[in-house]
């Protein structure tokens, strides 16, 4: 089963088809799944979306020895990335994704969506130094309306980042619109682009509430 890659605009969103990415977004989906099984759900899809966003990241050679002979590998400078979590929810993805790059500086970005307007307000933001040098993979499970994600990315912009992918479990068709207009130049990756919002703002089929199924709270 091969990746799907889709253009809106000039931007690229990739769906990642692989057989256990979708039985693991399966898992998430299901409502019997309970609080603990969802997060280590969470941790582990996002180490395998993980080798997709980082497929082009340029490694670095390096000379060792191995217990026969000396050669020279390759290894990924984790200084030259950054993980930024849409609090709260983003950190599911952070924490699995820091597993497979622990040497990644990491932000966080606080932001809530207005029960009523459904715009996003900002309450907290803390980012790394010398963002412009790094790749910067901003998580979030859910891509709904597109607000948030389209605000968080454009605060690490005027933060000095230049190069920025977007990374989440599941996707709707208006916020993908929403965010690829807003910025073009920030690929998307994900497991799944869904049918469509509801009238309160949630994706259908979705998962439900990212937030309240990783920690038990509503």
């Amino acid at each position: 089963m091969t990746n799907q890659t889709i253009r809106a605009t000039n931007a690229s969103i990739e769906v990642v088809n692989h057989p256990l990415v979708q039985h693991k977004l399966t898992l998430l989906r299901d409502s019997k799944t309970e609080s603990a099984l969802f997060r280590s759900g969470l941790r582990e899809i996002s180490q395998l979306l993980a080798y997709e966003v980082c497929r082009d990241v340029e490694p670095e050679k390096i000379d060792i020895n191995t217990p026969l002979e000396s050669m020279t590998g390759t290894r990924v400078d984790g200084g030259k990335l950054c993980l930024i979590s849409i609090l709260r929810a983003g950190n599911g993805l952070l924490d699995g994704m820091l597993d497979l790059m622990p040497t990644a500086g990491v932000g966080h970005i606080g932001l809530y969506r207005d029960p009523d307007t459904h715009v996003p307000v900002e309450y907290y933001i803390k980012l790394p130094n010398r963002l412009e040098e790094r790749l910067c993979i901003v998580v979030d499970p859910m891509l709904a309306t597109g607000g948030s994600a389209t605000a968080a990315v454009q605060r690490i912009k005027q933060a000095g980042a230049n190069r920025i992918k977007f990374v989440c479990v599941v996707a709707a068709p208006e916020g993908v619109e929403v965010f690829t207009k807003a910025h073009p130049d920030v690929p998307i990756v994900t497991a799944a682009i869904d049918r469509q919002l509801d009238d309160n703002a949630y994706i259908r089929p979705g998962l439900g509430d990212a937030g309240d199924r990783m920690y038990g709270t509503k």
